[in-house]
């Protein structure tokens, strides 16, 4: 059992990008499947699928490398089940001085830090991306 299921997608995309692995498959949800767009539209990986299968279904992540290096140089949880963090919209933070993108769960769904600027909506802080 998993108790933090972002955090395991987190893991599953650091490990494969450090074993220089072309592809990740991860448990599927739907918080997941929104990360996974967001990580797309970003242009932090190369491309994702969603896959039936009996159960949950799973997402196949694509990565991205240029010259050798992975596109995602790092995935940093924030908001935790132990310690949740909030932000308004004026507190949105700025990852790596605009270079990263922090995905956060706002009312208006999960989206990035600059749609949330866009939205003028705060919310949970899911992750940080560079």
């Amino acid at each position: 059992m998993i108790t933090d299921p972002i955090s395991d997608m987190i893991i599953r995309i650091k490990n494969a990008v450090k074993s220089g692995k072309k592809h990740a498959s991860i448990p599927a949800s739907g918080e997941k499947k929104e990360i996974a767009k967001i990580l797309f539209e970003e242009g932090y990986i190369a491309n994702y699928e969603f896959k039936e299968d009996n159960k949950q279904g799973i997402i196949k992540i694509s990565f991205k490398y240029v010259d050798g290096e992975p596109s995602i140089s790092g995935l940093k949880r924030i908001s935790k089940p132990s310690r949740r963090v909030y932000v308004n919209t004026k507190n949105i933070p700025l990852v790596k001085s605009g270079y990263g993108v922090a995905i956060i769960s706002t009312s208006k769904g999960i989206m990035s830090d600059a749609n949330a600027r866009k939205n003028n909506v705060g919310g949970e802080v899911l992750l940080y991306v560079w």
